[in-house]
């Protein structure tokens, strides 16, 4: 502290006089121990603030429900993993508490390349979390499927031999016993394929078969691959793929007309190496008969079942006896069936999940509020109907979905800090001129709220496309940003709608369907559950024999809300 000062000569020193000496000391000491204190007390001035503020800032993260847009658009890729035992320690630790939430709770398993799906760990970030949890019972039965189609999926030996069951003259080995298989067959829409793809899904677990869809390269351009170390893509060189095209409820090998010509029964049925089900929305009452107890029965020796089908055919799944325990304690809420298994099996790949991202950071990240409003015309010829402009107004305004526009002098106050809050509008349509006549509304006029509505549309393609793969990529992109809003309108029949509520778990508004250009009275309303409605179920009484109305038999089925005679799974509630 003094560089200047001389100290004395050791002999000099040695011979002050002891009172002298030990008084200097003494001295010293006091000063240094002052200086010590005020050192102590400026670093803990200058440290307390800041663990404050990092307090706050963590605090503050754990209380939202929904992650910051600010949050989301800074966000870097996962650094690599060193070789370092302290490094991956650290990032291990870092996770702990994110884990559980891109894992969703369970639905999801560890263990993919995070880079070849980011949808995978990423979608968390864009949603609320789901007020439906998973049971226990539906995440035991997925942990055992994944490892069933890990034994007995493409490439494996099981495979190859159950294969061979569908040449002439070939034998097969031990090995392929206990594997059996349900192909799924490319048919319909983007969101048809999606509802019924879940179908099978769900019913290749209550049957312990392996699901393999047909689909090809703009299948897997569209989604991730579900299961670990496996494929669920059905294989290029399949033996029956020649066959598809020619498959009907006509064929030879269709289930429904080999029951009409009465050439199949449970004896016979065991010698099959495969079978048809035709479970498309134009199937006749023998093809119905897959939703019967004794069919299933007939059915389970089966080793390939081959299904073409546009439909969630989930609801009448739960009116079969012998699945009805086991769905029971698989989905005690009743109508989540396609919010868990959407969310499980149906993950953007990575050229969709870019146009999500970009297009929800760019438009709705900063907004206070989400609306999405899906429009779908089925029967609109040309240009835009003034009835359904009218129904989607009356809808979205009587709901206090989007606010009022103001009149008068009301139009010229300016809103204060917190009554200007934004409403982000996501719109999807076909066509623009929705869009462009609500857009010019919030724009030409103030709201009686002084919210400030912001309306968007990323696409407007004219038609379905359904084989363009670019058509498919942004048609697959908007269902799930409808999916990530707050609030939902959809409308009727449309299976787009019905893939966005579910994967959302959202209770959306329906747009009821226009009859003779008139505007229903209600023009909308609310979603008993987040499921998707079964448009072509069977009336029919398995153990009786004759026609019922199966939206009556039990509590948890009951008819769509927006088609009279369809079946919706609900909660008993």
């Amino acid at each position: 502290m003094y560089p200047s000062r001389r100290r004395l000569p050791l002999s000099r020193a040695i011979d002050k006089h002891p009172e002298e000496q030990l008084g200097g000391q003494e001295k010293r000491c006091r000063f240094l121990g002052a200086m010590r204190i005020t050192e102590i007390l400026a670093f803990f001035m200058v440290l307390i603030p800041v663990l404050l503020v990092i307090v706050a800032m963590f605090g503050y993260d754990q209380g939202n429900g929904f992650v910051e847009a600010s949050r989301i658009i800074r966000m870097e890729p996962e650094p690599n993993v060193t070789s370092s035992d302290d490094s991956t320690l650290h990032r291990d630790q870092e996770q702990n508490d994110s884990v559980d939430l891109s894992l969703l709770g369970g639905l999801l398993v560890s263990g993919f390349k995070k880079d070849s799906c980011l949808s995978r760990y990423q979608s968390y970030l864009y949603r609320k979390a789901s007020p439906y949890k998973p049971s226990l019972h539906l995440l035991s039965k997925l942990r055992a499927y994944e490892e069933l189609h890990k034994r007995c999926g493409p490439g494996t030996r099981p495979y190859t031999n159950a294969e061979r069951l569908l040449k002439p003259k070939q034998t097969v080995d031990s090995e392929s016993e206990g594997c059996k298989y349900v192909v799924w067959m490319s048919f319909s829409g983007l969101g048809n394929r999606i509802i019924s793809i879940a179908s099978v899904f769900l019913y290749a677990m209550l049957t312990d078969r392996v699901l393999l869809v047909e689909g090809g390269e703009q299948f897997a351009d569209l989604f991730c691959e579900p299961f670990l170390d496996t494929t669920w893509l059905l294989p290029k060189d399949f033996t029956l793929t020649s066959q598809f095209s020619g498959f009907g409820q006509n064929s030879a090998h269709c289930h429904g007309d080999m029951l009409k010509r009465k050439l199949i029964n449970e004896s016979s049925a065991s010698s099959l190496s495969h079978l048809y089900l035709h479970l498309a929305h134009d199937y006749n009452e023998h093809d119905k008969m897959f939703f019967c107890a004794e069919d299933q029965n007939l059915l389970k020796n089966v080793p390939w079942l081959i299904i073409r089908t546009n439909n969630f055919f989930a609801p009448s799944l739960f009116l079969i006896p012998s699945f009805e325990e086991e769905l029971g304690m698989m989905f005690p809420e009743k109508g989540t069936v396609f919010h868990h298994l959407g969310r499980y099996l149906f993950h953007p790949s990575n050229q969709v999940w870019g146009l999500i991202t970009r297009y929800y950071q760019a438009y709705l990240a900063k907004a206070d509020e989400r609306i999405g409003l899906q429009i779908r015309v089925f029967d609109e010829k040309s240009g835009v109907s003034p009835q359904v402009t009218k129904q989607i107004i009356s809808c979205v305004q009587n709901e206090d979905l989007l606010p009022k526009l103001s009149k008068g002098e009301e139009q010229h106050k300016q809103p204060s800090e917190e009554d200007s809050k934004l409403k982000s509008v996501l719109i999807t349509s076909l066509t623009t001129g929705y869009f462009e006549i609500l857009k010019t509304m919030y724009w030409e006029n103030p709201t009686v709220t002084r919210e400030v509505i912001g309306i968007h549309q990323p696409s407007h393609e004219g038609h379905q496309q359904t084989e363009k793969l670019m058509h498919n990529r942004k048609a697959w992109a908007e269902m799930y940003l409808l999916s990530l809003t707050d609030k939902l309108v959809i409308s009727a029949w449309s299976t787009f709608g019905y893939v966005a509520q579910g994967l959302g778990g959202l209770r959306a508004w329906i747009l009821y369907k226009q009859e003779n250009q008139t505007n229903p009275s209600p023009p909308c309303g609310r979603a008993m559950s987040p499921d998707p409605c079964f448009h072509a179920p069977p009336y029919y009484d398995c153990k009786a024999k004759q026609g019922t109305d199966t939206g009556n038999v039990v509590p948890h089925v009951r008819h769509c809300e927006d088609i009279s005679w369809g079946l919706k799974l609900v909660d008993n509630s």
